[in-house]
């Protein structure tokens, strides 16, 4: 049994039998108080019942009558109640017991005792009656009415019965509600014990996910248990985390065995042609060759650690950061095309520019974009079939502008379109044909645009490659 599962259901347990204990205990409670109130009611009404019958008497002033007697006997009998009546002074004057000599007639009720029932109109208490009982009696006792106005009370009629004989139906009550209550109690600890296992099941499926997690294992996910809703978005949250994590440590490992491998081949090439230029294998009329080739693996170096450089820079910024300027993005196509003049006359590319002359006014960052347009377009120059056309053309559209970059070279395969954008990846004819590139660029320009909050799209389709990116009009 885990740690988890055994506190949850010690304190589901403990506070489930503590309620129980609580109400139980109030139920008891009220139940006996119900006993005593239903017979004290009911004592009071046989009091009434008993005052009306004397009442009759009282007027021919006989209230010691042997037919009032046998009156109050039979209902002392059929309720099983204690009856006696005082006259006005207190003295027992007949009583519902029926020996000829009984004890009680005669006796005196404390003038206190009646001077109360005189003064309240009633008497109810739990009392032996200043021991006229030998144990306590729940008692109740009201005033006969006077025969004349100058006597308004004749008598007073007592009604008692014992408290014993009172609660002996609680009594024969409680051991049955008891029995029911410990099974009730049993019943529910089981259920507890159910539930507090099956809610502890999935959270220890996380704590032992989330320990794996901590060693490095991003391939465990939590089953859906589908018995709790809250639980099940957790572990959806969860697992879609775990997902997120194992797809960061892949990238991570991904992108630094390429850093590994592009890093490795020019310092390789480097190391290399110096040690040949130092030990004398390279012959001095081959050495500007392969200095050359020296310098140009050094410069793709650097270009390498400058793009890296950019890229964090760039996964570091904030979004908003590019949203609070403008500017205008047909001043910044024209610049950055100027840039690769010498690049399309070395290739005899021919370029046909759609860019309006009135300005163009979009939210974002000029130099963050202008970086964009310049990875493309070195793209489009370098892929682009020698003596063909470039096509760099911009529109407006539904609150949007579009910028599209079209050369016409070899068309992608279909398959690698959408991983075009990723860290490091070259097409075969990129490394076939090109060495200048790192595979950086367009992972840039789509980190830059995500950072905007625009988008890009790119098409191959018989040798015309296009990429159009958007960007929000001021």
């Amino acid at each position: 049994m885990n740690t988890l599962f055994f506190r949850n259901f010690v304190s589901s347990a403990t506070l489930f039998c503590l309620s129980f204990i609580l109400l139980g205990s109030s139920f008891l409670f009220i139940s006996r108080r119900y006993f005593i109130d239903e017979e004290q009611a009911r004592l009071a009404v046989n009091a009434e019942e008993v005052v009306k019958s004397a009442a009759a008497f009282s007027h021919e002033d006989d209230l010691q009558s042997w037919t009032l007697r046998m009156t109050i006997s039979s209902i002392s009998r059929s309720t099983g109640d204690h009856i006696f009546l005082c006259d006005n002074t207190g003295r027992i004057v007949t009583c519902s017991d029926m020996e000829l000599l009984c004890p009680h007639i005669g006796q005196s009720i404390s003038r206190d005792t009646i001077e109360t029932i005189r003064t309240d109109g009633q008497l109810s208490l739990a009392d032996t009656l200043d021991g006229f009982y030998e144990e306590s009696h729940y008692i109740v006792a009201l005033p006969i009415p006077g025969v004349d106005k100058n006597d308004d009370v004749s008598g007073y009629v007592f009604v008692s019965t014992d408290i014993a004989s009172t609660l002996s139906a609680w009594d024969v009550f409680f051991p049955t509600f008891v029995f029911i209550s410990l099974v009730v109690l049993l019943i529910s600890i089981l259920i507890s014990l159910f539930y507090s296992k099956r809610l502890s099941n999935p959270l220890v499926a996380l704590a032992e996910a989330a320990t794996r997690f901590g060693r490095g294992d991003f391939s465990v996910r939590v089953q859906e248990e589908g018995h709790y809703e809250e639980l099940d978005q957790l572990t959806l949250a969860f697992n879609s985390m775990a997902e997120s994590l194992e797809k960061s440590e892949e990238l991570r490992r991904e992108f630094i065995a390429n850093v590994s491998h592009e890093l490795k081949t020019p310092m390789t090439t480097i190391s290399g042609f110096a040690d040949g230029l130092l030990d004398g294998t390279i012959p001095p009329e081959n050495q500007d060759k392969y200095l050359s080739t020296i310098s140009s693996e050094t410069k793709r170096l650097s270009r390498l650690v400058r793009q890296m450089l950019d890229l964090s820079r760039l996964q570091a910024g904030q979004s908003n950061d590019y949203l609070h300027g403008s500017f205008d993005i047909c001043e910044v196509l024209r610049r950055t095309l100027v840039n690769f003049v010498d690049k399309i006359e070395s290739r005899g590319l021919d370029v046909n520019v759609q860019v309006p002359e009135y300005p163009i006014t979009v939210v974002g960052d000029a130099d963050a974009i202008m970086q964009v347009v310049y990875n493309l377009l070195d793209n489009a120059v370098k892929f682009a079939l020698p003596g063909s056309t470039l096509d760099l053309s911009l529109w407006k559209q539904a609150g949007k502008a579009y910028v599209s970059v079209r050369n016409l070279g070899e068309t992608i395969p279909e398959a690698e379109l959408p991983l075009l954008f990723d860290r490091f990846h070259k097409t075969d004819r990129s490394r076939s044909r090109n060495r200048d590139g790192v595979g950086l660029g367009l992972y840039i320009v789509k980190t830059i645009l995500n950072n905007h909050g625009e988008n890009i799209t790119v098409t191959s389709q018989n040798g015309v490659t296009e990429f159009v990116f958007t960007l929000m009009l001021r």
